[in-house]
């Protein structure tokens, strides 16, 4: 099993905020066949005040370039995300066209 964090911003527009926390009451089946599909057993958002931090575990032949391509192929998927562009912000150290980005672990308790 591995296991990665990531985070990313929404627009700091409460309005919007709730309205991207309702889409995830309710999250589209299609969308969490695609994450079961890659492999991610868990998957795990929070948030505070605009950050999300995003916790994933998924199976050893699980690889962010085959979900890329598998959510490239799918176009509920792109519906998706283009859908959730209109809440979210890259961080400002993040590339072009970057949205979730990987965090590195600092600490592990001993």
């Amino acid at each position: 099993m591995q296991k990665y964090c990531l985070a990313l911003d929404l627009k700091d527009d409460p309005q919007l905020i709730a309205e991207y926390k309702a889409y995830h009451k309710n999250v589209w089946p299609a969308i969490i066949a695609s994450i079961k599909d890659a492999g991610i057993t868990v998957l795990d958002i929070y948030c505070l005040g605009n950050r999300m931090f995003m916790i994933i575990e998924a199976t050893a032949d699980f690889s962010f370039e085959k979900k890329s391509a598998m959510d490239a192929a799918n176009s509920t998927v792109q519906e998706w995300e283009t859908l959730m562009w209109k809440f979210q912000q890259a961080l400002p150290w993040a590339e072009p066209g970057q949205k979730w980005m990987l965090m590195e672990k600092i600490f592990e308790l001993p």
